[in-house]
């Protein structure tokens, strides 16, 4: 009877499983960490607590994870188009991406603080103070430096010098005079109200033509015009504060909100300066009647006194009151109620206004 069976070498060995390590390699344990007394200034943190952590840490990281993929979500999902689509999207992208950074912020937090050993640290400073053959080279050649300069010899080198630099060192106190004087209550009134105050009301021009506007040809519902004070036009400092945008109603159009005492024939005039940061308001939608300031998305409802109906501003538009004059023309009949343009206008006054009533008192 023949044997089959085949003799194998002694040192042959069996294939190696893949993800198992090579058979010559040992395998490495888990080293045992470091115990605190084994290196000094180094405090290991529980490893009960660092357990806890791990956990409220991948937490963490899980809801920065969910959340940012939700602002991607976020921006396919919500379109932008109208005001209720914009505002929508703008709540969903600043939500999500707001718990993605806090989130992904307080776990790196979390890890560092709970999970990783602290380190005391000791910083080593030696003498810094040079030898005293060193001083006294240095204290020669500066003496040396100085004689060989003329500084000490020539007083009027010297002399002339300090004098030479003396303005220099004045014109920081002379620049100084640029930062004021304060403008006190001048930022409440405009041109507007100052014609009004001689008699002689202003009136409204087309910016740009410099035309004045005859009420009864202005008679287009819907319409918008870019207005300034007449005289002037090229007065930079008079139009930030005067400019204002014209638009034209029906009378059933116009709310609550609206100084109708204020309007000549369904025309109400605003100032054009929006009440955020001061960018010109002068984009107009018809159908919902919204006024909107380009810089920072602000939208304010024309039919209804300017009203904010979107956006960081924080106040409506002031109204200006406006009629006609004897040959039919728009004209200003008063000032400005409130201040024009940014907020921080009105709160400065109104706190000067409550320091000198009480200084009054």
């Amino acid at each position: 009877m023949t044997d089959n069976t085949i003799d194998q070498p002694e040192d042959r060995v069996p294939k190696r499983v893949i993800g198992t390590p090579p058979p010559s390699e040992a395998v490495l344990k888990e080293e045992p960490a470091h115990k605190p007394e084994a290196l000094p200034g180094v405090q290991y943190q529980d490893p009960v607590s660092a357990r806890k952590a791990e956990k409220a840490v991948a937490l963490l990281f899980a809801i920065a994870f969910l959340a940012g993929a939700g602002f991607i979500a976020s921006y396919v999902i919500f379109q932008v188009g109208t005001l209720e689509k914009t505002s929508a999207s703008n709540f969903a992208l600043g939500g999500t991406l707001t718990l993605a950074l806090l989130a992904l912020a307080a776990g790196i937090t979390t890890w560092v603080r709970k999970i990783m050993p602290k380190y005391s640290m000791i910083q080593e400073r030696h003498l810094m103070a040079s030898d005293s053959d060193t001083r006294e080279y240095v204290k020669e050649t500066f003496l040396a430096g100085a004689e060989e300069s003329g500084f000490v010899k020539h007083k009027l080198l010297r002399r002339t010098l300090l004098l030479a630099a003396a303005p220099l060192g004045l014109a920081p106190l002379v620049l100084l005079k640029d930062l004021g004087p304060l403008p006190g209550t001048k930022l409440r009134h405009t041109v507007w109200g100052e014609a009004t105050k001689n008699g002689k009301p202003r009136r409204l021009i087309t910016e740009g033509t410099g035309q004045p506007i005859r009420a009864a040809d202005f008679n287009s519902p819907g319409g918008i015009l870019s207005v300034v004070p007449e005289g002037y036009e090229h007065d930079l400092n008079a139009l930030a504060k005067a400019t204002l945008i014209l638009l034209k109603f029906r009378p059933e159009e116009l709310k609550s909100g609206t100084n109708l005492n204020w309007t000549h024939d369904g025309i109400v005039a605003y100032s054009k300066i929006c009440t955020h940061v001061g960018c010109p308001a002068a984009l107009y939608e018809q159908t919902t009647h919204h006024i909107l300031c380009p810089c920072h998305q602000s939208t304010f409802d024309a039919s209804d006194g300017a009203k904010v109906v979107f956006g960081p501003a924080a106040r409506p538009l002031p109204q200006l009151p406006i009629g006609i004059d004897g040959e039919g023309y728009l004209i200003a009949k008063a000032d400005f109620n409130v201040p024009v343009g940014p907020s921080f206008w009105e709160r400065g006054d109104a706190e000067r206004e409550a320091r000198e009533k009480a200084e009054k008192a």
